[in-house]
């Protein structure tokens, strides 16, 4: 018959901090041994895509790495994808030639206003 095991800490119950699988011993005894819960590593904070570039490391590990194995060199890298840094930098340009066209078109309609106000005071009735 197969040796009952009980669980090595305080927490009793089956839950995702206390899985376990059993290993033999090199005395020859079964026991638990304890598993660490899987990384899911950094996420793109746009479109919620895995951060290629970057190790999936448990929370307290990141603070014993080096700066350069947490990011990308790259603007906003360790924190957005690629393809969300290449929309927003899109995004800006196109809103910048937006401005520009409403201010071109602002200028164009007060030339042609002073002329027409030109004409006007020149012109008598």
């Amino acid at each position: 018959m197969a040796q009952r095991l009980t669980y090595r800490r305080r927490l009793s119950y089956n839950t995702r901090s206390n899985r376990v699988r059993a290993i033999k011993t090199p005395g020859g005894k079964l026991t638990w041994l304890y598993e660490k819960k899987p990384a899911r590593g950094p996420r793109c904070g746009d479109c919620a895509t895995r951060l290629s570039g970057i190790a999936a490391l448990r929370p307290r590990q990141y603070a014993q790495i080096s700066k350069r194995q947490k990011s990308v060199s790259r603007a906003y890298g360790g924190s957005r994808c690629a393809g969300c840094v290449r929309d927003r930098i899109v995004r800006a340009f196109l809103i910048e030639e937006q401005k520009m066209d409403i201010d071109l078109a602002m200028i164009i309609l007060k030339y042609k206003y002073e002329s027409v106000e030109m004409v006007r005071t020149e012109w008598k009735y």
